[in-house]
């Protein structure tokens, strides 16, 4: 593959194309499950039990109603559990179910071992956390 194709792409094109290319490598070893993006909400869940909507499309920066598709396909599929808050009759609370209790540490595995693969190690700590403040740099921005 030819690095210099890269040169001149902006930032965000390179984060894209990691993202794509660690969801393509969880596919195939999970046998591709075609979970896509999905996965990320479903960690996000199993993390924080009791999450709310609300709490996904904070997290995502997604609207309201593609997050609400999004939860009704992790239920029909079995991962998550929706119940009522006692707290708040008009929210729901979500969880995961056993089948998502199951995957979730094959999925921390993989992404590990993918992280391996590309050269992450231990000393890109300081990486990881810069890229995780842009990311939620970049959300401020769309918010405000």
């Amino acid at each position: 593959m030819d690095s210099e194709m890269f040169d001149r792409a902006p930032f965000a094109a390179w984060i894209h194309n990691i993202s794509k290319n660690q969801l393509k490598y969880l596919n195939l070893k999970l046998g591709d499950m075609n979970l896509d993006y999905d996965l990320r909400f479903i960690l996000f869940i199993h993390d924080r039990p009791n999450s709310s909507q609300d709490d996904l499309v904070n997290f995502s920066g997604q609207s309201k109603g593609n997050i609400a598709k999004i939860v009704k396909k992790l239920e029909d599929d079995g991962y998550i559990i929706r119940e009522i808050n006692p707290k708040n009759r008009r929210k729901y609370m979500l969880n995961t179910t056993p089948k998502a209790n199951e995957l979730v540490p094959k999925i921390r595995q993989i992404s590990r071992d993918w992280e391996s693969e590309v050269g992450l190690t231990d000393g890109d700590e300081e990486l990881k956390k810069r890229i995780k403040e842009i990311s939620i740099n970049s959300m401020k921005i769309i918010w405000e």
